[in-house]
C-alpha cells in the first residue's frame, strides 16, 4: 500500500529507483492495471516536471468517451518510444502513477545513481501477450491495457471533472468554459441530426471544428518523402477536406477537429511513422503508405472536455507542404 502524492502542473518529481518502484507491482509488473514499461527505465532517478495530472483520458479504443484515472501524471519529455515493443511508433505520453514518484523541493539537487537493472527481466516478460492464432506476436503496453487501468466512465455531465482540471493546473478557468460550450453545442448537433429536419441544421448539423465528409470515393495520395527536421505547413482545412471520403479519411487515416486546429502552422517532421501497435489486439500494424509525426503537434482536448492526453496525430503528406526558411523569413 501507498500514499499518493497530491500533485499539480510545475510540479518538480524525481522519479524512483528501480527497486522502489519494484516493491509497488504485482507480478504482471502492473500497479491498478496500469503497466510499467521497459522505456520507463531510463527515466528512473531523473528529476521531472509534471507536465498534466493523468486524471482522467479520452478511450481511443472503443470510443466509450472519458475514462477515470487515479493517481497518475504525465512529466515533461517523457514519450515511449516504442523500443521495449517492436519499435512502435505511436509516441504516447506515459502515464506515471504518484506511487512512482517524490516531490522535489530543490530543482539542484542530485540526482541518485542508477539502479542495477532488476527491473528489466520481468517487464521484458510482461511486454507481450499470448501470441495470435495465426503466431503473430503481440504485445502489452499502457495503450492496450488502458481500459483496464480506467475501468470507469467518466460522463460529460460530471462537474468535478472541470473542477480537478482548474484545480491541478490542467486547464486555466476561460479553457474549462470553452471546453465545455463545445460539449454541449456537439451534443445539440448530435440531437439534430436524430431529430429534426435537415433545415434546421446549425451549418449542416457538423460539430464544433466543422470537418464535414470528403468528395471522393477513391481518395488521392501524395508523396514528398519527408525527412526528419524538415519543415512544413499544414494545408488549410478546405484543403484537406477535398483529399478525404465521406468517412472523413484518407487510405483509412482519419482527419478530425483537433487536427483541424493546427491548420496554417507550420512545423517540423519529428518521424515517418511506418508501424505502430494496434491497442485492441496488440498486434504491430505494418503501414503500406507511410504517415507522418510532427514535433509538438499534439491533440490539445480542446473538443474532447479538456482530455491532458496530448496524443500525437499522424498526417497523410498529401496534408503538408514543404518549406525551407527562406519561406518563413
Amino acid at each position: 500500500m501507498t500514499q499518493a502524492l497530491t500533485l499539480r502542473v510545475g510540479d518538480l518529481v524525481e522519479v524512483l529507483g528501480e527497486e522502489e518502484i519494484l516493491a509497488t507491482l504485482d507480478e504482471r509488473g502492473e500497479l491498478d492495471g496500469l503497466p510499467f514499461m521497459p522505456e520507463m527505465l531510463p527515466f528512473c532517478g531523473k528529476h521531472m516536471v509534471v507536465k498534466k495530472v493523468a486524471h482522467k483520458l479520452c478511450d481511443t479504443m472503443t470510443q466509450s468517451g472519458m475514462r477515470r484515472m487515479d493517481d497518475a501524471v504525465y512529466l515533461e519529455g517523457a514519450r515511449c518510444d516504442g523500443s521495449g515493443h517492436g519499435g512502435c511508433q505511436t509516441f504516447c505520453s506515459i502515464y506515471w502513477k504518484t506511487a512512482w514518484l517524490k516531490k522535489v523541493a530543490d530543482a539542484s539537487a542530485v540526482e541518485p545513481a542508477a539502479s542495477p537493472g532488476v527491473l528489466l527481466p520481468l517487464l521484458v516478460k510482461n511486454s507481450f501477450k499470448e501470441p495470435a492464432p495465426e503466431g503473430e506476436v503481440r504485445y502489452s503496453c499502457q495503450a492496450t491495457e488502458l481500459l483496464r487501468a480506467a475501468p470507469v466512465c467518466l460522463p460529460f455531465r460530471d462537474a468535478g471533472q472541470y473542477v480537478t482540471d482548474v484545480r491541478t493546473g490542467n486547464a486555466t478557468v476561460w479553457e474549462t468554459v470553452r471546453t465545455v460550450f463545445f460539449g454541449l453545442f456537439d451534443r445539440y448537433q448530435n440531437f439534430s441530426r436524430r431529430r429534426l429536419p435537415r433545415r434546421l441544421w446549425i451549418r449542416g448539423g457538423l460539430t464544433w471544428g466543422w470537418v464535414g465528409p470528403g468528395p471522393n470515393k477513391r481518395t488521392p495520395s501524395g508523396t514528398l518523402d519527408l525527412e526528419p527536421g524538415e519543415l512544413v505547413r499544414i494545408k488549410s482545412k478546405a484543403e484537406i477536406i477535398a483529399t478525404l471520403g465521406p468517412d472523413r479519411k484518407n487510405r483509412g487515416l482519419g482527419f478530425e477537429e483537433e487536427m483541424a486546429h493546427w491548420c496554417g502552422k507550420t512545423a517540423r517532421v519529428q518521424a515517418r511513422v511506418e508501424r505502430c501497435l494496434d491497442e485492441k489486439t496488440g498486434q504491430m500494424l505494418q503501414m503500406k503508405n507511410p504517415c507522418i509525426l510532427l514535433e509538438d503537434v499534439v491533440c490539445k482536448g480542446l473538443y474532447k472536455t479538456n482530455c491532458p492526453r496530448e496524443f500525437a496525430p499522424f498526417w497523410r503528406e498529401i496534408w503538408l507542404e514543404r518549406l525551407t526558411e527562406p519561406d518563413i523569413a
